[in-house]
């Protein structure tokens, strides 16, 4: 711990962090009466490792009580007290990937029934009805200039990671929500800026300030849910392949360079065939919560 903290100037909770991680591994060690650094070997790395996974354990945390172990050896072996890294090789198992989360048609459609007579009001819906018409980041977004829309063509230019620049089509809602934005922007503060969305003091918005704004929304409408603006582009993902089953037309818009990003919608979209699948046809087999034998 003195090496980490004095010779690397490691953070102290960095330093918190490397001993929780060496102590998790240390306790496991013993339950196999492994009790000395030393002594440990691959194998035994190896079936602390799976236990912990057995128990609970995250990849990702096993991932990192694995490098405070390699880092540890490496210590050693530089010290002459080991000769051999024994987690040298050994990889954390891999959690699957979690579905992303989405609102259903009808929940958008909830979501954005509101009057736009409030300026901030009608922004926010502007903003919303354009993440989920186009599939856009959130930091997309809040990076929109006036020079980057072309309503008359219903059309958005944004430029995404990796200064990847993608021209998406814009819906008719969210091109009736923008031009009404507008309308009132002209008369805001900052009303020069360049941005497309302003804070009511007349500043690009805040990515912080969309995140709040949608969980306020979303809760003045009834929604039992935590709405977060990537839902929306989820949310527009997994009905655009629902309804056009073209997977490489939803990698370009969401901008996706390798298309296993994007397969991960195909589950969603599986989860929807077999819903329709299991309520319509006459030998549907109706409960899917029993694996096949």
């Amino acid at each position: 711990m003195e090496e980490l903290r004095v010779a690397r100037r490691a953070s102290p909770h960095t330093v918190s962090n490397y001993a929780r991680d060496l102590r998790a591994i240390a306790n496991s060690a013993a339950l196999r009466d492994v009790h000395d650094w030393t002594s440990l070997t691959s194998n035994d790395v190896r079936a602390i490792v799976a236990q912990q996974h057995r128990d609970g354990i995250a990849g990702r945390s096993l991932a990192r009580r694995l490098s405070a172990v390699r880092g540890l050896y490496n210590f050693m072996i530089e010290r002459g007290l080991a000769s051999v890294n024994p987690a040298l090789d050994i990889l954390a198992p891999q959690d699957k990937k979690a579905l992303p989360a989405t609102l259903a048609p009808e929940e958008v459609t909830r979501l954005l029934a509101r009057n736009l007579n409030d300026p901030m009001i009608c922004r926010d819906l502007a903003m919303f009805e354009l993440m989920y018409s186009s599939g856009l980041r959130l930091a997309e977004l809040v990076s929109i200039d006036l020079a980057d829309l072309d309503l008359s063509v219903g059309q958005v230019r944004v430029t995404g990671k990796g200064g990847k620049v993608r021209d998406l089509p814009v819906g008719e809602h969210a091109v009736d929500a923008i031009n009404k934005w507008l309308g009132y922007r002209r008369s805001l503060p900052g009303a020069d800026d360049s941005a497309v969305f302003l804070s009511s003091r007349g500043k690009r918005i805040a990515p912080r300030t969309v995140q709040m704004r949608l969980k306020k929304l979303a809760e003045s409408q009834g929604l039992d849910r935590d709405c977060y603006p990537h839902m929306l582009r989820h949310s527009f993902a997994s009905h655009l392949l629902e309804s056009s089953g073209d997977l490489r037309a939803v990698q370009e818009l969401l901008g996706h360079a390798d298309i296993s990003t994007t397969q991960i919608y195909t589950h969603l979209d599986f989860q929807h065939l077999a819903k329709v699948y299991d309520e319509s046809h006459p030998r549907a087999r109706r409960d899917r919560t029993v694996s096949d034998q």
